[in-house]
This record gives C-alpha cells, structure tokens and sequence, in this order.
C-alpha cells in the first residue's frame, strides 16, 4: 500500500470517528427532547459523562479486553493489561494497514460510550445519578469490551464454522445497550403516574423540535458509524454502505409512519423519530452486503416493528420514556438477524449463527446488567425519592434548572 493510500485510509477513519462522537449529540438532544422539562440538566449531564466514562475506561480496560490478541483470541475472554500496548517502537503506522494505533483507538472507543447512552434514555426520570454513573463505568469497562472480544477481537462467535455476522454493531452495541436498558428500566419501576387503574398515561416530552434535531444528528453520525467500520475508504464499499444506511432510514420512517396511523390514526412524530433510528439500527448488522431493496425492505420492517414494540412494552407495563428498548434492542435483534435472511450471507447458515450470537449475547448482557443494577438497588438504591421524582430531577441532583424562566411543575 502506498502512503497515500494509507493516509486517505487513516483519514477516513478518523473522519468517521468525528462523525460517530457527533452521535453523542443526538442521543442527548433526543433524550432531552423527549422527556419532560425538570429533567433536563440530568439528561445532559449523563450525556456529557458518558463519551468521557467511555473513553477513559476504553484507554485504560477496555480496549485490551476487546482485542487482547495472540493466544486469547477464539476464546471467551481475553486481557493485554491495563492501559494502551503501543506497538514496539511506537512506529502506530505499522499497526495496520489502513491505519494507525491510535486511528484505531480512538474510532473503537467512540462506539464504547453508545451501550451507556442507550440505557440512560430508558431510565431516565426517575433513577439517581450516582448509582447511574457506577453501573456505566462497569458497563462500558468491561461488558461492552467482553461481549465486542467474541465477535471483532477474534473470540468464538467469529471462528464458528458459519461465522456470526455483525458489520458495525446491531448486536454488538446496539443490543448490549438494549439488554441493559430492558433491565434498568424493569428495575426501576415506571414513573410516577404512568400506569393507573384506568390505564396508560401518556407523559409527553417537552421539546420536540430538540428531538427531531436529535436524531437527524444521530443519522449524521450513522454516516461514519456504518461508514467508517468499512476500516478502509474503499470507495465502492464506503459507497454502498453509505447508500443502504440512508434507504433504511428512510424507509424505517415509512415503516412507523404506516404502522403508526393505522394504530392510532394520527400522524404521530416521535414514532417516525423512533422509526428512522430503528431502520438506521436494523440495517447496521449487514450495510455492507445488502442491496438497495433489501436494505429498503430491512428499514421498513425495523419502523414498523418500534411502534408495535413500544405498544408491546407499555402493556407489561416497562416504561421506557424514550422508546429506546424498542429501537435498539428489538431493532438491534431484527437487523442482526436479517443478515441470515437478505443479502450476500442469506442462508439457513447464517441464520442459525445469528440466532446463536443473539442468544449468548443477549443471556450475558442482561445478567450481567440485571446483577449490576440489582446490587446497586439493594445496597444505595438506584430510584429517587417519590418527592424528587415530582419536583424533577434538575433542582434534587443539580440544584439547577435548564429553563429558570419557563420551570414547568408539571
């Protein structure tokens, strides 16, 4: 490889880094938007921490926990030791050869932070900042990396004789992220008021206008998230990928805006929201090896599914204040296992392998995250105190207000 290609390769890959911490952005605008005024300074204040919380313990476990290398490869754990192993003689330019070390770094602990972010909309409102931050430092540090060792470092679900197949993380990060947030918000309980004797009570957000900046903002960053795990600028492949994210986003939308009228027969915003980041989700397992069609036909099925799901969800009463169960886990599930379905690896194969990947995956992440957060519930308590849940979350925790002029004591 010439040293041009190899910068224009490096490039790209950090390029798409900036995209996928741009994501970050969305998430808390999303979250903010969707939830109700008192608590917005928490919503960003985990959403600040998080990108932080993922990168500090990606640099110093986490990224040696994903990718160990020599014998611990093909395995179910492996660990390099604490902090970067820098390559020998620091030269990161033979690290690969299509980028350096620290290209290399730094793109991965992007993603890192993403598993976090999505269990911080589904429990939003009414759970404490600390045991929050806890649960996400040992969520990021080491169940995220563990889980991303068995596929991307090389560990047993990549040496299958039929290989599970995950292009850029539907199951990977979006569905640890959703085990989580599945687990989180079952233990936590609903918010105050949403289900009563006489039925769900819808709790709206107070900002729809941040949240559709959100998630156009999180179909930005898709760009590079699905873009830049391509690990080259091979423009035919970076092409293709590009092209068959935006047409599942698109068609995620159509898929919630139909399921959504005919479920509720009104033209419902925050299910075409939810729709496109299912669509984005469902496509992310395998954006490299679908058509235009198919990836039409995997974002329309993605939208549909999120409105049934959020539907399915409040009816065994799980409150999700955000949708985010229903886009990322039910849209993480889906994606991965339309890779067996549609596409280049369509076969009964495949399908079989992804079944398998979904399986351990998700036992592993949501014991894991049930263990942490139970633990966490039983020793400091994880809920807020019915009164701080009332007043909101901003004055208890932060003793600030986002909107001191326009408090809402809703």
């Amino acid at each position: 490889m010439t040293q041009e290609l190899f910068t224009i390769n490096n490039l790209w890959m950090m390029v798409a880094t900036i995209l996928v911490f741009i994501m970050h952005l969305g998430f808390a605008s999303l979250e903010a938007g969707l939830t109700r005024a008192k608590n917005t300074v928490n919503i960003l204040f985990k959403n600040t921490l998080i990108p932080a919380i993922g990168l500090l313990s990606y640099a110093f476990v986490g990224f040696n926990l994903m990718y160990p290398g020599g014998d611990f490869a093909g395995g179910f754990m492996g660990f390099a030791g604490f902090g970067l192993s820098l390559p020998e003689g620091w030269d990161t330019s033979n690290y690969n050869a299509g980028y350096t070390f620290y290209t290399d770094f730094i793109f991965q602990a992007m993603f890192a932070a993403t598993a976090a972010t999505i269990v911080s909309g589904a429990v939003a409102e009414r759970m404490k900042l600390g045991p929050f931050i806890f649960f996400s430092i040992l969520y990021v540090g080491l169940v995220y990396p563990m889980v991303g060792m068995w596929k991307w470092g090389g560990g047993f679900l990549n040496t299958m004789a039929t290989p599970f197949y995950d292009f850029a993380g539907s199951t990977i990060v979006h569905s640890v992220g959703g085990w989580a947030a599945l687990a989180g918000a079952f233990l936590l309980g609903p918010r105050l008021g949403k289900y009563t004797p006489t039925g769900m009570k819808a709790i709206p957000g107070h900002n729809i206008p941040m949240a559709t900046i959100g998630v156009f903002l999180l179909w930005f960053g898709w760009f590079g998230f699905n873009g830049g795990s391509v690990l080259t600028a091979n423009p035919g492949t970076v092409s293709l990928v590009f092209v068959t994210t935006a047409i599942a986003g698109s068609a995620g939308a159509f898929g919630a805006l139909i399921a959504s009228y005919l479920k509720f027969k009104t033209y419902d915003i925050t299910m075409v929201l939810n729709g496109i980041l299912a669509g984005l989700v469902g496509i992310t397992a395998g954006a490299d090896q679908m058509g235009v069609g198919e990836a039409a036909i995997i974002g329309f099925i993605g939208g549909t599914l999120v409105v049934f799901a959020v539907v399915f969800f409040d009816r065994i009463k799980i409150d999700d204040p955000v949708g985010a169960i229903s886009v990322h886990l039910i849209g993480g599930i889906w994606g991965t296992l339309a890779v067996g379905l549609f596409g280049n690896l369509a076969s009964f194969q495949q399908v079989i392998s992804q079944l398998i990947g979904i399986g351990i995956v998700g036992a592993f992440c949501f014991g894991a995250s049930w263990l942490i957060f139970f633990s966490l519930k039983k020793t400091v308590g994880i809920r807020v105190d019915e009164r701080e849940e009332l007043e909101g979350l901003d004055i208890n925790e932060h003793s600030m207000q986002a909107y001191p002029d326009f408090a809402s004591k809703d």
